[in-house]
């Protein structure tokens, strides 16, 4: 079983990632996605669902016109994310969450300008890390970006200026002190938590 990573973040908040290793029909389901590696992420994320929580009715699944799926009823919120081999979820029956899992490549210097905001930009040029590389803190903080992203669900975000990290990833994991911004300029506060392991990185944010 290749369970890949599992952390229970409180009695009801659950995350793991899976290394698909496994036939398709390991994770059973259905899926009308052609691609063989995004159909193997696609069943892997959902079978990550009822892993974490065996009562979770994967069934039940909708998808919202910002194209999240969610559960009509609410009994859980949940978040899923695929990179590579790897599928990984969150799960939780109390807080709104959002998860993300990242190769850490080159190409993220490619995308840079397209999220980072200015003061990320200085504060990068200011907190090189010992320890980690900048492409490392790159894929880091496009991937805290896109768990944001996921954790508010309606879609339409300039990634640059709504969504903003007040300190630089330095370490192999931590928590980043961040905001989001919605259109309208209300601010929602969040921590973001990160890990490094091997060639990617998870991280994911949760809040009531």
């Amino acid at each position: 079983m290749p369970l890949f990573y599992q952390q229970n973040i409180n009695d009801s908040t659950r995350l793991a990632i899976w290394d698909l290793q496994e036939e398709e029909s390991f994770f059973g389901g259905f899926t009308e996605i052609v691609h063989p590696q995004k159909r193997l992420q696609h069943l892997g994320g959902r079978y990550l669902l009822s892993f974490l929580f065996p009562n979770f009715d994967k069934a039940a699944i909708a998808i919202a016109a910002s194209k999240k799926p969610f559960l009509p009823d609410g009994s859980f919120q949940f978040s899923i994310s695929h990179c590579t081999q790897f599928a990984a979820a969150l799960v939780s029956s109390t807080q709104r969450v959002g998860i993300d899992i990242e190769t850490i490549t080159e190409r993220v210097h490619r995308i840079r300008h397209k999220f980072l905001h200015a003061s990320e930009h200085e504060m990068l040029e200011k907190n090189a890390s010992e320890i980690l590389t900048l492409t490392a803190q790159l894929t880091i903080i496009w991937s805290a970006k896109e768990a944001i992203f996921k954790w508010w669900g309606i879609g339409n975000i300039d990634f640059s200026e709504q969504m903003i990290l007040d300190q630089m990833p330095v370490a192999q994991d931590g928590i980043l002190p961040a905001k989001f911004i919605e259109k309208d300029g209300t601010e929602h506060p969040l921590e973001l938590h990160y890990k490094v392991l091997d060639t990617i990185c998870l991280v994911w944010v949760c809040s009531k």
